[in-house]
């Protein structure tokens, strides 16, 4: 299957690398090729260039959002920036068309003033933006109505979405919504191919508010545990 994937950091690289090993054609987006090759020093996350991780992955091809989107059958993978995803989605909206585009993107907005700033080891915590009525996939959805939008992979570290026995032998939960039976069927499949054995389905898109503000609860279990210790979330039901 020809699948996209949005988004050349840590994230979108966790998704290629694992997709293009189960044997998918990976075609990855981003804003401008040709800068992104052009850099020669690792990203804010520390990732080596991406000319570099590129060459040794043969076979993932590297184009524009859009001609990455319009090169996939069906699954369109979301990591851009939360702060810019519904601009960027919005432009690419013809080749998104009838596709299911699976949302891990967290709507973090850096460098915002707050009352009250929660202190962390790299500065204070980002503000969620939105938050409580509204959610970034929501956003997106309402932004492309003629596209499926799932939200999942979000309440993880990308590199253990696609690689859950990495913690607790895979013992442990991941989460799905959308508005579109179908679509949520789509990402249940992949996560299942990734190796996920326990999957939830919150049910309509509203709830990816839930797992979008989780984030914060997610970066004070990783901050309690020591920065580098992946942990993973599991629903023990009764």
């Amino acid at each position: 299957m020809k699948i996209a994937v949005l988004g050349t950091g840590g994230g979108g690289r966790a998704h290629a690398a694992k997709l293009a090993e189960l044997g998918h054609k990976v075609h990855v987006g981003t804003r401008d090729p040709e800068a992104t090759l052009a850099r020669t020093e690792p990203d804010m996350m520390g990732n080596p260039p991406y000319k570099q991780w590129l060459a040794d992955h043969p076979g993932i091809q590297l184009h524009t959002f859009a001609d990455a989107a319009a090169a996939a059958d069906d699954i369109v993978i979301n990591g851009i920036d939360g702060h810019n995803a519904v601009t960027a989605l919005t432009a690419i909206a013809d080749q998104l068309a009838g596709k299911t585009l699976i949302d891990y993107a967290v709507p973090y907005l850096y460098g915002a003033e707050t009352e009250h700033p929660w202190p962390t080891p790299w500065g204070s915590m980002p503000k969620l933006d939105p938050c409580d009525t509204d959610s970034l996939a929501e956003q997106i959805q309402r932004a492309l109505p003629r596209t499926k939008v799932v939200k999942s992979f979000v309440t993880q570290e990308q590199d253990t979405v696609v690689n859950p026995q990495a913690i607790g032998g895979g013992d442990h939960t991941m989460f799905v919504a959308s508005d579109h039976a179908d679509a949520k069927q789509t990402a249940t499949d992949l996560l299942k191919s990734y190796g996920w054995t326990d999957i939830l389905d919150l049910g309509g898109l509203v709830t990816a508010r839930g797992m979008e503000m989780y984030a914060h609860m997610h970066g004070a279990i990783g901050l309690a545990l020591g920065l580098g210790n992946h942990f993973g979330v599991k629903i023990v039901r009764r």
